[in-house]
């Protein structure tokens, strides 16, 4: 009998969830990178990225640590079919767009870092996005509890 038939989450979630998962460790990665990025590493950068790096207020790295800990989180708890998973993912996309607003309302992110900036920014959010609904998803049809 299949997994569906008997009300439990497809394959499909564990791929998802999976996969989701690696892209979140990747982000809680890049978090620890930029925060532990030496001196003489920020030296190594272009001027307008070094000067972008130097300014970041406390909030948007906050905002960083949150979004990313808190995405991983909700996804190994979306693994373990925990619904706290949905909370998580809410909580993940509002430092994200608390990081953007930073990044390219009140930066100009957008001058620094380029076309590739911005695509990587809307891909993350929409990844996010994605996320929240799924778990909502995956909530109301009783695969998380």
């Amino acid at each position: 009998m299949s997994e569906e038939v008997t009300g439990g989450p497809p394959r499909s979630f564990y791929v998802i969830s999976g996969v989701a998962l690696l892209w979140n460790l990747i982000g809680v990665m890049q978090y620890v990178m930029r925060v532990t990025m030496t001196d003489a590493a920020i030296l190594e950068l272009p001027a307008d990225q070094q000067a972008f790096i130097n300014e970041i207020p406390m909030w948007a790295n906050a905002a960083f640590a949150i979004a990313t800990n808190a995405g991983a989180l909700g996804c190994l708890l979306l693994l373990l079919k925990k619904s706290w998973a949905y909370p998580l993912f809410i909580i993940s996309l509002l430092g994200i767009l608390v990081q953007d607003v930073h990044g390219f309302a009140l930066s100009d992110g957008m001058a620094v870092f380029g076309s590739v900036g911005v695509v990587l920014a809307v891909l993350v959010l929409l990844v996010s996005i994605f996320l929240v609904w799924y778990a909502k998803g995956a909530k109301e049809k009783g695969w998380i509890s």
